[in-house]
């Protein structure tokens, strides 16, 4: 069956009565050759009453023996189309999408042909000549030329219509035609009232009746041979169309004058292009060949045969063409329509869950935006382990799930051996990878609204509750400055969210220059829609890191390798070192000298000096955010230690500013901390030089020093030498009151 749709449930909508016989013969080829029996065809072919005849369906199906290029099903659904069946049925169920399926295009569809029922047609009671000046009056001004057409010639046995006359205007025809007494005959001319008359329904120059004569493109002509006239009337009139006079032709059609309204021939063409569209799309069949604004309709008032041609109606539908496109629009936007609060304000609907907690929901969109070389393809592969796994992502928790990574800029290779790193640099075992969909693209990349289609094809069944793009440079359409297009850009990716109910993730690049001093929403490149539009921006930017930072991460790099080695090699170590030695890496590192073996050691210093050259390597960041659903965050301070981000816990980075400077506040306390130690320093030795001299080399008592510094002009009290005692490491000794230093 073509696309897994069942033919029969698109016949309703294909009525066999207006088939020409070759598309009828189509549908039973293209039946036959998705499988179906004939009884299926003669079931439908029996809704023609007039044409059905039994048997002969079974007899043509025998016929039908297979050919090169077949009829099949796709014929039925393009039928279908063009009467106005759409894939997304009334009762919900979705459909696979084609590799090029476009989504939400607006298909502009009011009426469902198949269920539409004929509305009634009654012949007015005014007679014919005033139903003529009506015509007239209500389609042209009374200066205006009218071109109209009573004399016809014979072609194949049909009667064709001469160029006919165009030189008089509205108001002449009308002034005249009140004074015929009922003979239209004798002011436009007599005309065969087996084959009746024609008018053109824009108005003319008075130099000719070709497209280049028409004055004002005012009016299209719509006009249907295939429908019945019921059910035209019922179409015209539920469409709304603009309708400035409704003509019954005398035949099986009726033709509807509709306002076009243009200002010029381009336009009038695209008005009457969009009118005939939403015909199509709604299930009206209607001659195309009356696009052209000389057309000619037929005219009210006079006979065709048997029957009347005459005015049904004036003025229905709306009242112009642009008031009918908007009424068009708004009734086939897909758009919700409002609200009242107070439905549902005692049962308010759940929120999304969280994807990731405090930062982004489910079904939401988020933007990560950076600095080139900032890691950010590493954290993206980052995030989506964690959703797989169910693991913390920069501290946050996420929710386990399916994910899917879309790879636009690394090779296949590298991208995967990028995933099995991150995995071995974060310790974790990958318990969940088959959560883990990874898409390729690189060199195979198209623009984003072409990619959303053919991602949510593939994505459509696999219940993703993320879908991640790295980087979205690759598939940027229009100008990223341009608010209006990056926005319609930005569209697609809710359009992804929508279809497939899952979280989008993208990443961006910052601009060039400095971002220090900018808002985290005002770095991303480009238009500041890229900043408004995702329901979270994360944004990275990196930290300058003073050597004092490396050195103090070397430190703990080397009291992490001290004790690691000391525990393998060195039993009982601990007991020889002081917790407060233990947090210093240059006693640690005598330690190992004197506890460990030189073979061992000198592994130690090789491990250590690897470290340096690690340590040397990370970079650091600043992560901030913008939330739409959430609270602010802190901002959260990392180290990028290829190849994997990690918090800095200590804190040591939440001092830096962009610039890699400290905080003046910060400056200003390290500053008097370096004067307050300088002058520890030097009363320190100060007091070391008055212990050994005040006393003649001889260990000197409280009284000893207090004298030694009164008599080089200092007033110091003896408890304030006794807590110096204390704070320089000397000690007194309680036997003979004289002041020692203590041994280490």
């Amino acid at each position: 069956m073509e696309n897994q749709i069942d033919l029969l449930e698109l016949l309703p909508y294909i009525p066999p009565a207006e088939l020409d016989y070759q598309s009828w013969i189509n549908v039973g080829m293209a039946l036959k050759e998705a499988g179906y029996a004939v009884q299926d065809w003669e079931k439908w072919s029996s809704n023609d009453p007039v044409r059905y005849h039994p048997g002969e369906c079974e007899r043509k199906w025998e016929s039908f023996r297979g050919a090169a290029n077949p009829v099949t099903g796709g014929t039925i659904v393009q039928m279908a189309k063009e009467r106005g069946w759409q894939p997304h049925g009334a009762d919900g169920e979705g459909y696979e999408l084609s590799w090029d399926s476009m989504i939400g295009t607006g298909e502009r569809k009011v009426v469902d042909a198949s269920w539409l029922e004929g509305k009634e047609i009654l012949e007015p009671s005014m007679d014919p000549v005033h139903q003529l000046i009506k015509y007239l009056e209500t389609l042209f001004d009374p200066s205006e030329n009218v071109g109209y057409v009573t004399e016809s010639w014979e072609k194949d046995g049909k009667y064709m219509p001469s160029k006919g006359s165009w030189d008089r205007t509205a108001g002449e025809l009308i002034q005249q035609l009140t004074k015929c007494n009922g003979d239209i005959g004798a002011v436009l001319g007599d005309y065969d009232p087996q084959v009746g008359a024609w008018i053109r329904f824009n108005p003319l120059d008075g130099k000719g009746c070709r497209n280049d004569n028409v004055s004002d493109y005012r009016y299209a002509l719509v006009e249907s041979d295939t429908m019945d006239l019921e059910r035209q009337n019922a179409m015209i009139r539920e469409l709304e169309l603009p309708v400035a006079c409704l003509v019954h032709s005398g035949k099986k059609s009726l033709h509807a004058i509709v306002h076009i309204d243009a200002s010029n021939y381009d336009e009038y063409r695209k008005r009457v292009d969009y009118l005939y569209g939403v015909l199509k799309k709604n299930g009206m069949q209607i001659d195309t060949q009356n696009k052209n604004p000389s057309r000619l309709s037929r005219m009210p008032g006079v006979r065709r045969g048997d029957a009347q041609q005459f005015l049904m109606d004036t003025n229905i539908g709306k009242s112009n063409f642009t008031e009918w496109k908007e009424w068009i629009e708004s009734v086939t936007d897909d758009l919700p329509n409002p609200e009242g609060l107070d439905t549902v304000w005692d049962c308010l609907p759940d929120l999304a869950p969280p994807l990731i907690s405090g930062v982004l929901r489910q079904g939401h969109k988020m933007l990560i935006a950076g600095p080139s070389k900032a890691g950010k393809s590493y954290s993206l592969i980052e995030l989506t382990c964690a959703i797989a796994e169910g693991k913390d992502w920069l501290g946050w928790k996420c929710s386990q799930g399916r994910v899917m990574y879309v790879n636009l800029e690394l090779d296949r290779a590298s991208c995967l051996h990028r995933f099995k790193d991150i995995y071995t640099a974060m310790g974790w075992e990958p318990r969940y990878i088959r959560n883990i969909d990874i898409w390729n693209l690189r060199g195979k990349s198209v623009p984003m609204d072409k990619l959303a289609p053919k991602l949510i094809r593939r994505a459509s069944k696999k219940n993703y509750i993320a879908i991640i793009i790295d980087p979205i440079y690759k598939i940027i359409t229009g100008d990223e400055n341009s608010a209006d297009q990056v926005a319609q850009f930005c569209n697609q990716f809710d359009l992804v969210c929508t279809e497939l109910g899952c979280a989008v993730i993208y990443c961006h690049h910052h601009s060039k220059g400095g971002q220090g001093q900018k808002r985290s929403m005002d770095r991303a490149s480009g238009s500041g829609v890229f900043a408004r539009d995702p329901d979270a921006l994360i944004d990275v930017i990196q930290l300058e890191v003073p050597e004092t930072v490396y050195q103090t991460e070397l430190d703990k790099e080397i009291i992490r390798l001290c004790v690691r080695y000391l525990d393998k090699y060195a039993m009982y170590w601990r007991d020889d070192v002081s917790q407060d030695d233990m947090c210093v890496a240059g006693i640690m590192r005598e330690v190992c000298g004197r506890r460990l073996s030189a073979p061992v050691y000198a592994q130690l210093v090789q491990d250590i000096d690897a470290a340096e050259k690690a340590v040397h390597s990370r970079t650091a960041w600043r992560v901030e955010g913008t939330l739409r659903e959430f609270p602010k965050f802190s901002p959260v301070n990392m180290w990028f230690d290829y190849p994997r981000h990690r918090i800095d816990d200590s804190g040591i980075l939440g001092d830096l500013a962009s610039d890699g400077k400290l905080p003046p506040w910060r400056q200003a306390a390290d500053k008097n901390k370096n004067r307050l130690e300088s002058e520890r320093r030097s009363k320190a030795a100060e007091f070391e030089d008055a212990v050994q001299n005040c006393n003649m080399g001889e260990p000197p008592t409280i009284n000893d020093l207090a004298q030694w510094y009164s008599s080089s002009g200092k007033n110091v009290d003896n408890r304030t030498i006794r807590n110096w005692v204390k704070k320089f490491g000397f000690y007194i000794d309680k036997n003979t009151g004289k002041v020692l230093k203590l041994e280490k």
